[in-house]
């Protein structure tokens, strides 16, 4: 399989990601305070948007890419 197409396949493989997941959230723990034993920590959310329309532009452009290495062959 040619590099062209084989990122054609990563596009739509992570465009359909992008679709079925429209946000990626996770936590970040940080020190605030460390006094020997003693130590407090803060929590903080962080959540990534994916557009809709990103996904489809993504699944699009990775068809068009497996069309254009195959065609290339």
């Amino acid at each position: 399989m040619k590099p062209i197409a084989m990122l054609g396949v990563v596009l739509i493989v992570l465009g359909i990601a992008g679709l079925f997941f429209s946000r990626v959230g996770w936590t970040e723990t940080k020190p605030v305070v460390k006094l020997g034993p003693l130590q407090i920590n803060s929590q903080e959310d962080h959540t990534i948007w994916i557009p809709t329309a990103a996904g489809a532009v993504a699944v699009l452009a990775g068809l068009g890419l497996v069309f254009a290495g195959k065609r290339g062959a």
